[in-house]
């Protein structure tokens, strides 16, 4: 493909249909790739699908596309669309746009006809070869996997161990061996299964009536230290068993004579009954890791929780006296049957039997043990010896609570389990051992005493579905040899329908090596495509996470060449040195802390290598989504450093609009693709003024597409941030008119002022208002401010889908379908944390608001406490009922209904007023006798120096609503008509800005029907 010739994505994408597909693949989970092991911030298939077509695919409009492609283009798409025989290039392009939305349909991407088309544009597009697509951090794999798909050559390679043996099994091994991994996947699991089940037959014993256990419900237990107490306190967050909406159990403890809450093992306290509502489900033990003890009902505080469960190393197994009675430790709550012949799950209350079982799995890992030692410690310990590496706890709260190792985060029983399934793998010599070391790992997620019960669907929710490792209060075992969720034959087919979904549309075998992307093996100018997702900043501890797994993997694959780390043979985990994120209490080889700095040298490198096996006639792209404008400008600043000038930005929607959450740990609905070019070594050198000439045009027209494909507020912010470097880095540097070079921060923070602008003129008409007034907004700058917040709010997924901010909640977790989600704490590992003063508003990361504020001339501090509050890095912006005080008086409501009690049938009057003699103040009118009767409610008092502004009369006006006070509201919309149109310029905005199903847009509505006509 001739050089000059643009790329399809440098000239236009399907941006709404593309991201369609993409969100919804977020919700397939049977048979799709991803289901064969968690890998975390995993890409859709869809776009990358899509964006790969994009990239490879030259623009038939451009005058130096080849012929011979347009030609073979139009036959190709013929097989699918009629119309494409069409002569006109536009026409050729607009067939060629529909196909890549399209084929990003789940639905669409292993049929034959679209494969072959698929197949056969990329063919024509390149005639000589193959092109190779180079990923440097693979990951989960999903750019290399669909390079395949549509007929490239591949080269993934990653730093971390479990990305490349996952890598090596979905792109390697599985078009090796095609259909028949599936099929040995499933016989091979079960004979292992079959053996596993007789050899641990004690420890997972059936019901004396032949129920068969899937399931044992557990809790951690404390002891209470009020004085003449000391009763245990079993640590449960729910007492809900199965919570559907035609089936409910839950557990209840009956308060005894000895106030000894079950301490000696009988069952004769607790129950299993059948809630008829809400109401007679007891509430849980801890909060916020404050235990209430049921006996006497004192709270034992965070730290004593902590204290008392480090003392037992997490607390995750039972403790047994020499008589083998039990006398602390976790405690079992229930226990989850299948009976013959009977539908549905049943619940038990725990026996001696079940007691006794665990005792033999503590006295099966205790000989395991002994046997490795007396042998001399000869290889790997049975058992995970490996410390928890967690430098930075903000993602591993359970290593507060004291596991200091991997194999202490799992009981006795299941470690026997895990270990004894590791060892039949280790055994297998057959080419499908690495896939059922896989199972191994998916096993582990599950069979963890941190895994939850989830009582609505009753199954276990995996471990790590969040990017943490967090703390579980009671958790859930599962029975390995059953059919349910968590056990062998669950995981093993879950990856066997993983295997044929992939092994039918793969054309051809990638190459897959353990590498460190600044310094990648392959040679200059080989790759025709560098497509990548890299990691974002600070977002994931992809290294401390994958650890969980590593140790798994390494017993069921001793000696496997890609399970280690090639620069630290001493490492038992997973290399972190060299991992490019940010993380300041980490550490690189030298000692130096990785810091911003560390993270933009990383990138620039990565880039520098992508740059140079490129070949001349490649083409770039870098996806994106972190939250934060310091990691945007971390990877931005590494891009340009690297060589590379953008010529393309494309935002995809990627999460579920159920997913977004506006709290501080929401993510971004849409992955942002870069598609980015070699700068040229002869670039020119930009003149200041006239990139500051271009970006607003460029910005506006680029807010123009993106709003009517759908992005809303941040997205619509970052997806900015590329068009805008579109115009930068195509320079070798930006110099002002006296020669000093303009840094990125600097154009940067220009960026921010022309997206913030031009989002104000949008949203509240300040164009006009310059026009009229010469000045840049009439509306004062808490207006401005709550606009940009709700504007930036929105969501991409749903024009006014922004969500308030929450209460943490334990009783509902993370949503385990999407590993991808934050790792924002539960109740269960907060306990840090103060509890939250308020749940309503909405939230914003501070830095964003700061990027908005300060260019707009927005004094932050100057409405803290008035319309926002700032606490950890996030701002919330205040709901208007929280203003009440402020706007009416401390005793504003009270006064009010007690003077309408003593003047019934009169008319409550709102004066808005500020001190005499204030610029803007709003003249009072007098009363007859001149004064404010005792009593009598002042109207908008604010403390002194603060006069009223267009907000403040909005927020009146809307709690005059909310209060019934119809009269006094129409007396005020009567003043604000005569006053001028800004309390209308603003209310309709703010219609339009709230969320669709939010109180406050209810209230401004309700009171613009107020409006006189």
């Amino acid at each position: 493909m001739p050089k000059a010739c643009k790329r399809l994505a440098e000239v236009d994408f399907p941006i709404a249909e593309v991201s369609r597909h993409a969100a919804r693949e977020k919700s397939i989970r049977h048979g799709h790739p991803s289901t064969l092991h968690l890998w975390w911030a995993r890409r859709p298939l869809a776009s990358c699908r899509a964006m790969l077509l994009g990239l490879l695919l030259p623009d038939p409009a451009d005058p130096h596309c080849p012929a011979e492609f347009k030609a073979r283009a139009r036959e190709a798409l013929t097989r699918l669309y009629a119309g494409a025989q069409k002569p006109g290039d536009e026409d050729l392009r607009r067939w060629l746009l529909k196909f890549i939305a399209d084929f990003a349909n789940w639905d669409l991407a292993a049929d034959p006809n679209y494969l072959e088309v698929a197949r056969a544009l990329v063919r024509a597009a390149h005639p000589e070869e193959p092109p190779l697509v180079v990923d440097p951090f693979a990951g989960g794999g999903s750019i290399p996997l669909e390079a395949l798909r549509v007929g490239c050559e591949a080269f993934a390679s990653d730093l971390n161990p479990v990305a490349c043996l996952i890598l090596k099994v979905m792109l390697e091994d599985i078009p090796r061996h095609g259909p028949r991994l599936a099929e040995e996947l499933r016989q091979v699991g079960a004979e292992i299964k079959k053996q596993a089940e007789q050899e641990l037959a004690d420890l997972y014993p059936k019901d004396p009536d032949g129920a068969t256990p899937i399931a044992y419900l557990w809790a951690r237990t404390v002891r209470c230290e009020a004085p003449n107490c000391g009763a245990e306190i079993p640590l449960v967050r729910s007492f809900w068993l199965c919570k559907k909406a035609n089936r409910k159990r839950a557990l209840r403890w009956t308060r005894g004579s000895d106030r000894s809450v079950g301490s000696d093992g009988s069952d004769g306290s607790w129950e299993i009954f059948e809630p008829r509502n809400e109401r007679e489900v007891p509430a849980g033990t801890v909060s916020r890791a404050r235990a209430t003890c049921l006996a006497c009902g004192a709270v034992l505080p965070p730290e004593r929780v902590r204290a008392q469960l480090a003392a037992q190393r997490g607390g995750a197994d039972v403790v047994f006296d020499e008589h083998g009675r039990r006398v602390g430790g976790a405690r079992l709550l229930a226990v989850v049957t299948l009976r013959p012949g009977e539908p549905g799950r049943h619940y038990r209350l725990p026996s001696d039997r079940d007691y006794e079982a665990v005792r033999r799995a503590q006295q099966r890992l205790a000989q395991l043990l002994a046997e490795w030692e007396h042998g001399g410690k000869q290889g790997l310990c049975p058992v995970p010896d490996e410390p928890i590496h967690a430098v930075d706890t903000r993602n591993f709260w359970v290593c507060k609570y004291g596991p200091q190792t991997f194999g202490d985060l799992f009981t006795a029983r299941q470690n026997v389990a895990l270990v004894t399934l590791a060892g039949r793998v280790s055994l297998l010599k057959g080419g499908n051992e690495e896939a059922l070391a896989l199972s191994i790992g998916r096993m582990a997620d599950f069979l963890v005493s941190i895994a939850r019960w989830k009582a609505d669907a009753e199954c276990p929710v995996q471990a790590l579905a969040r990017q943490a490792l967090p703390m579980v209060w009671d958790f859930a075992e599962a029975n390995p040899w059953t059919d349910a969720t968590g056990s062998l034959v669950s995981q093993t087919e879950r990856m066997a329908g993983a295997i044929e979904s992939v092994c039918i549309t793969l054309a051809s075998v990638a190459q897959v090596q353990l590498a460190d992307a600044t310094k990648h093996p392959l040679p200059d100018e080989t790759a025709h495509v560098w497509f990548t997702d890299p990691p974002y900043y600070d977002a994931v501890p992809y290294a401390d996470l994958s650890d969980f797994f590593l140790v798994w993997l390494k017993r069921a694959l001793p000696d496997h060449p890609l399970l280690r780390d090639p620069f630290d043979p001493e490492n038992p985990l997973t290399p972190k040195a060299r991992e490019a994120v940010q993380n300041e209490r980490s550490q690189t080889d030298d000692g130096r802390p990785k810091d911003r700095a560390f993270y933009e040298e990383a990138m620039a490198r990565a880039f520098a290598e992508g740059r140079r096996i490129l070949r001349e006639d490649g083409v770039g792209s870098v996806v994106f989504a972190h939250k934060t404008t310091e990691g945007w400008e971390a990877l931005l600043s590494g891009m340009i450093r690297g060589g590379w000038t953008i010529t393309g930005s494309w935002p995809i929607a990627t999460e579920m609009a159920s997913r977004l959450r506006a709290r501080e740990s929401a993510a971004l609905a849409t992955s942002v693709h870069l598609v980015c070019r070699p700068r040229p070594e002869d670039a020119p050198v930009g003149d200041w003024a006239d990139v500051l000439r271009e970006l607003p045009k460029r910005v506006g027209e680029w807010m123009e597409r993106l709003q009517a494909e759908g992005i809303r507020g941040a997205d619509l912010v970052f997806a900015c941030i590329g068009p805008a470097l579109e115009i930068f880095s195509r320079y070798s540097r930006v110099e002002t008119a006296e020669g000093r070079e303009v840094t990125l921060a600097e154009y940067l923070e220009k960026v921010w002022e022309v997206v913030g602008r031009t989002a104000l003129e949008n949203v509240l008409g300040t164009a006009e208002a310059k026009a009229r007034n010469g000045v840049a907004g009439a509306l004062e700058e808490d207006a401005r401010l709550t606009a940009l917040f709700l504007w930036t709010l929105q969501s991409t997924n749903d024009a006014a889908g922004t969500q308030p901010a929450e209460a943490v909640d334990p009783s509902d977790p993370s949503d385990p379908s999407d590993p991808s989600d934050s790792s924002s704490p539960t109740d269960d590992e907060a306990e840090d944390a103060p509890a939250p003063r308020r749940t309503g508003g909405y939230t914003l990361v501070f830095d964003v608001v700061r990027r908005f504020a300060q260019p707009l001339g927005i004094d932050l501090p100057k409405w803290e406490g008035r319309i926002i509050e700032t606490q950890k890095g996030v701002v919330r912006l205040l709901p208007v009922v929280e203003r009440a005080r402020q706007l009416f008086g401390d005793h504003g409501a009270a006064a009010a209904a007690e003077w309408m009690e003593r003047h019934p049938g009169r008319t409550l009057q709102l004066d808005l007023f500020v001190e005499s003699g204030q610029e803007g103040a709003v003249p009072r009118r007098s009363r007859a006798g001149g004064k404010r009767r005792p009593g009598e409610p002042h109207g908008l008092e604010l403390d002194q120096g603060r006069q009223v502004t267009t907000l403040d009369r909005v927020h009146a006006a809307m709690l005059l609503q909310k209060a019934g006070q119809t009269h006094a509201l129409r007396a005020l919309l009567e003043a604000e008509r005569e006053r001028g149109p800004d309390f209308l310029r603003l209310a309709n905005a703010l219609s339009a800005l709230y969320p669709r199903d939010s109180e406050e847009k209810r209230l401004v509505d309700a009171m613009l029907l107020a409006v006189p006509r």
